[in-house]
C-alpha cells in the first residue's frame, strides 16, 4: 500500500463521508515527509499528533500539552532542560544494566528452548530503561512496571494517547499521584535523572502547578513513546533476521558490523508508523495545495522504504547499507530525544542475542501484532532455539 500511495497519490486526500469536516492528507515519499518534519512553522504539533481534530480537549491537556505537544520556541526551552538527562554519559551509566538484563532473559529462553522473546525480553527490557531515566528506585520498579504496562496496551489499541488516558484512569491516576511525590522527594533527594534535572531548573517550584504538570506530562509521553518503540524494532528486528539467515549469519560472524547494522533495521522496522501535524497555512505539495489548518499524516513507515532515496532494494534488508536520513525517530526540532538510548538497546538486545544464539526460529504465523494505526510493535513473537 505504501508503495502504491509513493507512486500514485503521494499526498492522498482522505474523505471521510459521515465526517466530511475531518478530512486529512497522507504523505508518504521521503523528500516530502523530511521537509515537513523539519519545518515546524508551516507543520505544527501544538494541535496534536493524531488525524483527529480537537486531540488536546478530547485528552483534557489544551491548558498544558505534553511538550511533544508544542512547538519552538515553547517547546525548545522545555526540551532544553529535559535533555540534561539525555547525555551520553546517561546511556553509558545504563548500558551495564541493559546488558545484564538482556543476558539473564536471553539464558533463561535458552535454557527453556525457547519461548514468547517480546514477553521475556523486548517488552520488560525499555519498561526499566525508561524507569532509569525517570529515577524511579529498584524498590519501586514493580508497580511502575504494572502502570506500564496497561498504558501501553490502551495506547496501542485502538486511539493512541486519547485511548490510553480513557481506558486506564486507575493506572493513569496512581502514576501520576506516585510521579507528584516523586517530584517532591527530588527536590530533596535530587539524583541524575530527568526529574531531578528538571526540579533542579525550578520547574514545578513555589507552587507552580503548571510546571508540575508539564512534568507529568513528560512522564507520560517518556512511557507511551519509549516503551512500544523499542519492543517494535526489536521484534520486528528478530522476525526480520529469521526471514534472512543469510543476514543473520553475516552478523553473527561478523559482530562488528552489527551496531552499524541497527539503523538498517530500525529503518524497516518503523516503530513509530506515522504522526500528524496540522498545517498552519495553505501548503502545497507535488501539484496538491493542503488548506490551512488541516491535518497530514506523516507517514515515517513509507518515508523509511521509498525507493527514492534509499534505493530500488529498499524494501529488503541490508545490514551493511548505512541508511542516511531515517525518519525514525523523525527530523528536526522534534526529532527523538530518546533515540540514543533506543540505539544502545538495540545493539546491545542484537549483539547478545546473535552471540549466545546465532541459530533461531521464529513462528511467523504465530506473531500478534497490536492494534491501532500508530506504532507498529508485536504483542508475542514464539521464539525457538535450534
Amino acid at each position: 500500500m505504501y508503495s502504491e500511495l509513493r507512486d500514485h497519490d503521494p499526498v492522498h486526500h482522505v474523505i471521510t463521508p459521515d465526517k466530511p469536516d475531518h478530512d486529512y492528507y497522507v504523505i508518504s515519499r521521503h523528500a516530502d515527509i523530511w521537509a515537513a518534519a523539519r519545518d515546524h512553522e508551516t507543520f505544527s504539533s501544538a494541535q496534536g499528533l493524531t488525524v483527529n481534530y480537537g486531540e488536546l480537549e478530547l485528552i483534557g491537556l489544551q491548558d498544558n500539552p505534553p511538550f511533544v505537544m508544542q512547538d519552538p520556541p515553547v517547546h525548545t526551552e522545555f526540551r532544553k532542560l529535559v535533555s540534561r538527562g539525555f547525555t551520553p554519559r546517561q546511556v553509558e551509566a545504563v548500558e551495564p544494566k541493559v546488558r545484564e538484563f538482556v543476558v539473564e532473559r536471553l539464558e533463561r529462553l535458552l535454557a527453556n528452548g525457547g519461548g514468547d522473546i517480546v514477553a521475556e525480553l523486548f517488552k520488560p527490557l525499555p519498561s526499566m530503561v525508561v524507569a532509569h531515566y525517570l529515577g524511579v528506585p529498584e524498590e519501586d520498579r514493580g508497580q511502575f512496571d504494572g502502570w506500564t504496562e496497561a498504558i501501553v496496551a490502551a495506547n496501542t489499541a485502538t486511539g493512541g494517547i486519547a485511548s490510553a488516558l480513557q481506558t486506564v484512569g486507575e493506572a493513569v491516576g496512581s502514576m501520576m499521584a506516585y510521579f507528584t511525590e516523586l517530584i517532591e522527594r527530588r527536590r530533596i533527594e535530587p539524583e541524575d535523572d530527568t526529574i531531578s534535572h528538571l526540579v533542579a531548573a525550578g520547574v514545578g517550584a513555589d507552587g507552580d502547578i503548571a510546571g508540575t504538570l508539564s512534568i507529568l506530562a513528560f512522564v507520560f509521553t517518556m512511557i507511551t513513546g519509549g516503551n512500544d518503540t523499542t519492543t517494535g524494532m526489536l521484534g520486528g528486528a528478530t522476525q526480520l533476521l529469521h526471514q534472512r539467515p543469510d543476514q543473520r549469519r553475516l552478523l553473527a560472524d561478523n559482530p562488528d558490523l552489527i551496531p552499524a547494522s541497527v539503523d538498517e533495521f530500525l529503518r524497516l522496522t518503523s516503530p513509530a508508523q506515522a504522526l500528524a501535524r496540522t498545517v498552519t497555512r495553505d501548503v502545497t505539495i507535488g501539484d496538491t495545495t493542503v488548506p490551512e489548518g488541516r491535518r497530514v499524516l506523516l507517514v515515517y513507515g513509507s518515508a523509511n522504504r521509498d525507493e527514492r532515496q534509499f534505493g530500488p532494494n529498499a524494501g529488503e534488508l541490508d545490514v551493511e547499507r548505512h541508511p542516511r536520513n531515517l525518519l525514525t525517530f523523525s527530523h528536526g526540532a522534534h526529532h527523538c530525544l530518546g533515540a540514543a538510548a533506543a540505539r544502545m538497546q538495540s545493539r546491545v538486545a542484537l549483539t547478545e542475542l546473535l552471540t549466545r544464539c546465532p541459530d533461531f526460529e521464529v513462528d511467523e504465523a504465530g506473531i500478534v501484532w497490536a492494534g491501532g494505526s500508530y506504532v507498529r510493535r508485536p504483542l508475542s513473537v514464539p521464539f525457538r532455539v535450534t
